[in-house]
């Protein structure tokens, strides 16, 4: 039988893949299919943790279109991850998957503040670590998030989700000429200052030399076939 490839990962999962064809809000078909994905791949004794974004209910660059206050906007961001969070806990356990929530602003009535011992433990007991509330900080992106926490866990790869299937030279939804990497080096992704995740991120998993594997869940199983060796996606390289 073929081992997973990993034995702990961190999930970056966008706020846009809880929504439905609205493209706002929560979809609850949605919420459950990807609960449903990690399942597949929790039940091969993956270590899991999971940073989730805010973008199907708020995102803190829309601060300037609505007239409010860049680092209160982020704020709002947050919470708003926060709620997919405990969306998508409720989810999993329903499928009889143990979760606890870690938020990095204190709401101890809904959830455990961020302590790395503490998520270090859950994982090692089997537990999935949901991560909410980015960094804390304003100005920010989840996608940051991400990659600390993923350096704070020791996580050995960081499985961002996206919309697309990896990183293209362009976005392929405006220019469909635009072309994939199969893989590509951190420090030529900042050179040639692709968009797929942000500079800070990538510099700071290119620093703590974990790799980031960019693809899309919306074909059902493609998280568990990352874990079990399949190229999918695009590879970032530290």
């Amino acid at each position: 039988m073929v081992s997973p490839r990993f034995k702990r990962i961190l999930l970056k999962l966008s706020g846009e893949i809880f929504s439905g064809p609205s493209g706002f809000g929560l979809d609850p078909i949605k919420v459950n299919q990807i609960a449903q994905d990690i399942k597949e791949v929790y039940e091969l004794g993956v270590e899991i943790g999971i940073v989730v974004g805010g973008g199907n209910i708020f995102r803190g660059r829309e601060s300037k279109d609505l007239g409010i206050d860049r680092a209160t906007a982020d704020y709002m961001g947050m919470l708003a991850t926060v709620i997919n969070a405990l969306a998508l806990q409720d989810a999993l356990e329903r499928l009889g998957v143990n979760t606890r929530v870690q938020t990095a602003i204190e709401m101890r009535q809904i959830a455990e503040p961020f302590i790395r011992r503490r998520a270090i433990r859950h994982l090692e007991k089997g537990r999935i670590v949901i991560f909410a509330a980015g960094t804390g900080n304003p100005f920010f992106t989840t996608d940051t998030a991400a990659v600390l926490r993923a350096s704070e866990i020791k996580a050995e790869v960081i499985l961002k989700e996206t919309k697309v299937d990896g990183v293209y030279t362009e976005d392929p939804f405006v220019n469909p000429n635009a072309k994939k990497f199969d893989t590509i080096n951190a420090l030529d992704f900042l050179k040639l200052r692709l968009e797929a995740l942000d500079a800070t991120a990538v510099s700071l998993s290119m620093e703590n030399k974990i790799p980031i594997i960019v693809f899309s869940m919306s074909e059902k199983g493609n998280l568990k076939r990352i874990i079990m060796g399949e190229k999918i996606g695009t590879y970032i390289g530290p």
